[in-house]
């Protein structure tokens, strides 16, 4: 892809040389940008379709992945009900307990995070665009 990319610029420049009538030239660079969506819309028609095969699959470690991360979010925010009660006992363990997650969760490097964001998404619009295509449920 970032070949294409590469390849876009340079192109629309030598149509801005070579045609020389403005609305001609800029129906060569729509027709340029509309070749080069087309692939990106082909690449991530592809990798879409992988992740839709993985949400699909028996492997239990791939399909458990959702359900799995669901749960973690569900403990976390179950958490919150005896750090109440901690935090009315003793709240200075209360704010050491918040003090020490916050500083392993800010430990943890950014691209981690931007990775599980990215990959969690994916997979989300892969299963929209498979109940879209018929192919979920």
């Amino acid at each position: 892809m970032s070949v294409l990319n590469a390849l876009i610029a340079p192109v629309a420049g030598l149509l801005d040389k070579i045609i020389p009538d403005p609305k001609a030239r800029d129906a060569a660079k729509i027709e340029l940008l509309k070749l080069q969506n087309s692939q990106e819309l082909d690449l991530l028609s592809t990798q879409l379709s992988a992740i839709v095969a993985e949400a699909g699959s028996n492997d239990p470690w791939t399909s458990r992945a959702r359900p799995s991360f669901l749960y973690v979010m569900y403990a976390l925010l179950l958490w919150s009900i005896p750090m109440g009660v901690i935090a009315a006992v003793q709240p200075q363990m209360a704010q050491d307990i918040a003090t020490g997650m916050n500083r392993y969760l800010g430990g943890l490097p950014e691209p981690l995070y931007a990775l599980f964001g990215t990959g969690y998404l994916g997979y989300t619009a892969a299963r929209q665009w498979g109940k879209v295509k018929g192919v979920d449920k």
